[in-house]
């Protein structure tokens, strides 16, 4: 794959009409907000499985605090 510069790709960019612009950036930010999205229901379900097995420890702040210092 050839990599382009990021520098390069900001040029052409702003080498586009102002609407172009624009919705090249409406569309970075769907997509990373998207991307994201992905990110937080994986870790949820990775919550959750661990629940489902036990893998959980539960107990208030200070309880968690003390379990942490002990290992």
């Amino acid at each position: 794959m050839n990599e382009v510069k990021l520098d390069t790709i900001l040029q052409k960019i702003s080498n586009f009409s102002l609407e172009d612009q624009y919705m090249i950036v409406q569309t970075i930010t769907k997509r990373i907000h998207e991307a994201r999205r992905n990110q937080i229901a994986e870790r949820a379900n990775e919550a959750l499985a661990n629940y489902h097995t036990g893998n959980v420890t539960i107990g208030t702040a200070d309880n968690l605090i003390i379990i942490l210092n002990n290992d």
